[in-house]
């Protein structure tokens, strides 16, 4: 069997991910994640400045919807949401955006023998992120992070 059916799967959902990426763009909004279950389901979580309203979620799912019938994209259920208050930060400029914020991060591999680092955001510059922990600076390399989210404060 190999590689090559996990590989075609994987090429086909950076594919579509491009492709929603892009549709996404063009009504005003921004791709924040996809989720590709076995079962034919996809999710799409989306945002903007200004935040998701239901009735952003329907334009969008109306929009995808048409765009999946033409592209010939195979699913069962398209589910389109917001990322919600502990929003994944994914990108860069997602990074830079949020500057300031109170964030959670996970690393693939240990800084000073920890992987979850729970601080501010600071400064990001050559990849490599400013972390306010405590009063303390943590500078951390994005290509380290494993996954980041911000941290919803009440």
């Amino acid at each position: 069997m190999g590689f090559e059916p996990v590989f075609y799967l994987w090429v086909r959902i950076m594919d579509v991910a491009k492709l929603v990426e892009t549709t996404l763009a063009g009504l005003g909004y921004e791709l924040v994640d996809l989720e590709v279950s076995g079962r034919g389901l996809m999710r799409v979580f989306i945002d903007q400045p200004d935040g998701i309203s239901l009735e952003d979620c329907e334009r969008v799912s109306h929009q995808l919807t048409r765009l999946f019938t033409v592209e010939n994209v195979d699913f069962e259920r398209l589910e389109i949401s917001s990322p919600g208050l502990d929003r994944p930060i994914k990108k860069a400029a997602d990074f830079v955006r949020f500057r300031g914020q109170k964030v959670q991060l996970k690393l693939r591999v240990p800084l000073n023998g920890r992987k979850n680092f729970v601080g501010t955001l600071g400064e990001l510059q050559d990849g490599v992120l400013q972390l306010d922990v405590d009063g303390s600076a943590v500078a951390i390399e994005l290509a380290n992070l494993d996954k980041a989210r911000l941290v919803p404060v009440f």
